[in-house]
């Protein structure tokens, strides 16, 4: 069954219209990018995006109040979460010096590094484009997409959760990382849906159907 009413968490970052259009396209009955904390919490199923610098995303975040609605909001009901929008969920980020962020997942978000390599080829940092993704959970949210699907990236941190458990998939990028993690009803993606084409369509589908529950 698909979800009537989603909140896209507008923090004043992050591809918010982008999202907004996906969720669409894959079926949303009522899309609505906000920050106010009545229509977050009254909607069916939220999502939090993020792009830039995490402690700008952080602030702008807390400034708001909005950190203590998605608080409220995981309780509930299903939250994705994408790119900065799941590093956010996670303790603290090495950017900018050190980042305390939301504490949702344990672990931290780390640098690729400026020496990055795959044998002997030197990746470039950002870690831009597609890349396979690779399942370690059957998961609701895995419905209908391939073992080891591609998936759009644009990040230079990763995060690395301090429990396995929390790892729904894996992508490799000079190191191994967390594409994908996973806690009672949140899901949250370093890559972004909202531009993987018919994978990322299937992923936004997944949710709008999700119940939490896995």
């Amino acid at each position: 069954m698909t979800a009537s009413r989603v909140a896209v968490i507008d923090y004043g970052m992050g591809n918010l219209h982008s999202v907004a259009k996906a969720l669409e396209h894959a079926g949303a009955l009522r899309v609505e990018v906000t920050s106010d904390p009545a229509i977050i919490l009254a909607a069916d199923r939220v999502v939090l995006p993020g792009v830039g610098a995490i402690r700008d995303c952080v602030s702008e975040l807390r400034q708001l109040g909005l950190d203590q609605v998605v608080r409220e909001v995981v309780k509930e009901k299903p939250l994705l979460g994408i790119c900065v929008g799941m590093q956010m969920l996670f303790e603290s980020s090495e950017e900018n010096g050190g980042v305390d962020c939301l504490g949702l997942f344990p672990g931290k978000v780390s640098f690729f590094g400026n020496e990055l390599y795959e044998g002997d080829v030197r990746l470039k940092v950002p870690h831009m484009g597609w890349n396979q993704v690779k399942q370690n959970i059957d998961h609701p949210m895995w419905h209908r997409i391939d073992q080891d699907a591609r998936f759009y990236f644009v990040h230079s941190y990763h995060a690395q959760p301090g429990k396995h458990t929390h790892i729904a998939g894996r992508c490799r990028y000079g190191v191994d990382f967390a594409a994908a993690v996973i806690q009672d009803n949140i899901f949250a993606t370093q890559f972004h849906p909202e531009k993987s084409h018919t994978n990322g369509l299937q992923l936004m589908q997944n949710f709008l159907a999700w119940d939490g529950r896995w």
